[in-house]
């Protein structure tokens, strides 16, 4: 099981790097394209290349003109053919009962977690449990001093993993105003609200895929706002007594706020795994680094 583990991570990452290549490929022959037809100078750097990239510009289609897919990153994205959601739900060891707590309420905030107590299992052990049981993705909440503060959730087979840091949570039962029913089994409606830059892209798709797709009836809705790095997560129901004009929503918790600071290309127990993103608040990079 370790080296089948291990030969499809290389695979995984073979095929990265073919795209890395492909897309080089295409903006060589794309500038290449322009200067013929603006009939302006080849650049210096394409020089020695000129006539080959020539050839293949010539030989182009419509259709192998098209850069759609790997625009796309289809070899880099690893919720392409992704399964329903799945997740296997845990906590750090040791965990307190306001943390236990806390990972109840998430098992209610995603329709379709497990939720397992750590005990003494290390991190590759989790991993194995979430891939023969065939779990997309694997979550850990962690805490300081019996307060949440982190959320690991590390997708499978190959990643990508993310680490948030928690703030400001609310329990369900401290949510002020709130009438708390039982929570609906419906799948939730998902709305992500400012993640315009290709990192809030890459942060929304992770936090969309760990929920199934709803049907159009479901009355429930987790919203993911961010606002400058800051991820607030609530999650409400609502219903329509006088028609669309009379919504009324209902708060239901729990409510906390998310900030992602590390973006890794593997699973959460490879400690050698390329690092995507990370968070490095003391550098000049605000635009950067906003979401």
């Amino acid at each position: 099981m370790l080296r089948r583990n291990a030969r499809l991570r290389k695979e995984f990452v073979y095929r990265k790097s073919l795209e890395g290549k492909e897309r080089l490929l295409y903006e060589k022959k794309r500038k290449i394209r322009e200067c013929l037809e603006e009939g302006k100078p080849i650049p210096t750097e394409l020089k020695r290349e000129e006539e080959q990239l020539r050839k293949e510009v010539e030989l182009e289609d419509i259709n192998t003109r098209e850069y759609g897919n790997l625009e796309k990153g289809v070899n880099d994205d690893e919720y392409k053919n992704a399964p329903e959601a799945k997740i296997l739900l845990t906590t750090s060891r040791d965990a307190s009962s306001r943390l236990l707590q806390f990972c109840k309420e998430l098992k209610l905030l995603f329709p379709t977690s497990s939720r397992i107590n750590r005990g003494s299992q290390i991190l590759p052990d989790l991993v194995e449990l979430g891939k023969t049981s065939e779990f997309t993705d694997v979550v850990i909440v962690h805490e300081h001093r019996g307060e949440p503060d982190g959320l690991v959730v590390s997708h499978l087979p190959f990643g990508p993993t993310a680490y948030f840091g928690i703030s400001d949570a609310v329990m369900r039962h401290d949510v002020k105003d709130a009438n708390l029913p039982k929570v609906s089994e419906q799948f939730p409606h998902i709305i992500c609200e400012n993640f315009t830059s290709e990192l809030g892209k890459r942060t929304a798709n992770i936090l969309r895929h760990l929920f199934p797709r709803p049907k159009e009836k479901s009355k429930r809705v987790v919203t993911f706002a961010n606002s400058v790095d800051f991820i607030s997560v609530r999650h409400h129901t609502y219903d329509m007594p006088k028609g669309p004009k009379s919504l009324h929503l209902n708060e239901i918790g729990p409510r906390f706020e998310l900030r992602l600071y590390q973006l890794k290309l593997g699973t959460v127990d490879q400690d050698d795994a390329d690092i995507e993103w990370s968070l490095r608040p003391f550098m000049r990079s605000a635009k950067k680094r906003r979401l």
